[in-house]
């Protein structure tokens, strides 16, 4: 803060170092003493006074901003101390232009947290940030920890790229989380198993109930394909049990096209492509959307080598614009 009693003190002193060698009878050596004396602690007064004025960024350092302002103004008598005083007004004053900036700043939209999808979960990049052994394992830990919440479809591949991981900590959340997923669908297969039996158990009005049984064990153990919760014989053994019931049902109700789609799948990973094809040509039939077939249909071909009608089938996919997923493997064939 300026102290004007430094200000007054400072311009009182001045102009008595310049009276004293006048009352003092002129071209003394006392006078002259008595000059650089008082015109020294006017120096410093005036230094005191103004170096307020400068900004926290013109200031520094200090002691030695304030002894430039001391020098400058002893040195040069007169026009010294009136040159420190313009200069330190004109620091005081001055401000530097705004720049031009290119680009204007625009005010973001207030952000309502009700608008976020529940459910939604972000996986991109988490495969490779869980196989990076130089992030923070807690870091790691809390990211597995978070593929709970989100389908096993999403989470069971990137819990297998974990296994393998150099940190055991890891390795076991990671058994532990895919043998969880495991145990919820083999406790559904076991208790749709025991309504199947009783049901079958019933025998008369029961033929429906078994039916329902035997679809919604095909779809139990799809899931444990789907989800890539079994590897082995484990998924041969979900393949085959799959298509039994789902034959079972087809047997009753030919007209099912999802179960059609499915059965063409299954038979797709048993190496079975003639059958397979037959089943996506019969769910085609029975109406079921040509974007839920086509798509097997052209890696069905592509694995016999068919590249010709691959690309016819990838060529008719493109007609539809419902499929981002998909797109990329689109806009590739239609360049081929």
């Amino acid at each position: 803060m300026v102290n004007l009693k430094l200000g007054i003190a400072a311009l009182l002193l001045e102009l008595g170092a310049w009276s004293g060698p006048l009352l003092m009878g002129g071209n003394t050596d006392s006078a002259l003493a008595s000059y650089l004396l008082v015109h020294a602690l006017a120096c410093v007064m005036l230094s005191l006074f103004l170096f307020p004025l400068l900004s926290t960024r013109q200031a520094r350092p200090r002691l030695a901003i304030v002894l430039l302002m001391m020098v400058c103004s002893y040195a040069v008598p007169v026009a010294g101390f009136l040159g420190v005083l313009a200069a330190a007004l004109v620091l005081r004053l001055y401000r530097k232009p705004a720049a031009h900036t290119e680009f204007e700043s625009l005010q973001m939209p207030e952000f309502d947290q009700h608008q976020r999808r529940q459910g939604h979960f972000r996986h991109a990049g988490l495969r490779s940030f869980l196989g990076n052994i130089h992030a923070p394992i807690q870091s790691r830990l809390r990211a597995m920890v978070a593929l709970q919440y989100v389908s096993g479809r999403t989470a069971s591949p990137l819990l297998r790229t974990v296994l393998s991981d150099p940190s055991e900590d890891l390795r076991l959340l990671a058994y532990g989380m895919l043998d969880t997923l495991e145990k919820r669908v083999n406790s559904s297969i076991d208790a749709e198993m025991g309504t199947l039996r009783a049901a079958q158990a019933e025998g008369g009005n029961a033929g429906l109930r078994t039916l329902e049984s035997a679809q919604r064990l095909s779809d139990l153990y799809w899931e444990l394909i789907y989800q890539d919760l079994v590897q082995g014989d484990l998924r041969k053994h979900a393949i085959q049990e799959s298509l039994r019931y789902c034959d079972w049902v087809l047997a009753e109700q030919a007209d099912n096209a999802q179960l059609c789609l499915r059965r063409g799948r299954l038979l797709h990973e048993q190496k079975r492509p003639d059958e397979a094809a037959q089943a996506y040509a019969q769910a085609r039939e029975l109406g079921l959307p040509a974007t839920r077939v086509l798509p097997y249909q052209a890696e069905l071909c592509f694995d016999r080598k068919d590249f010709a009608q691959a690309h016819a089938l990838m060529q008719e996919l493109g007609q539809w614009s419902a499929l981002p997923r998909l797109r990329p493997v689109v806009d590739y064939w239609s360049r081929r």
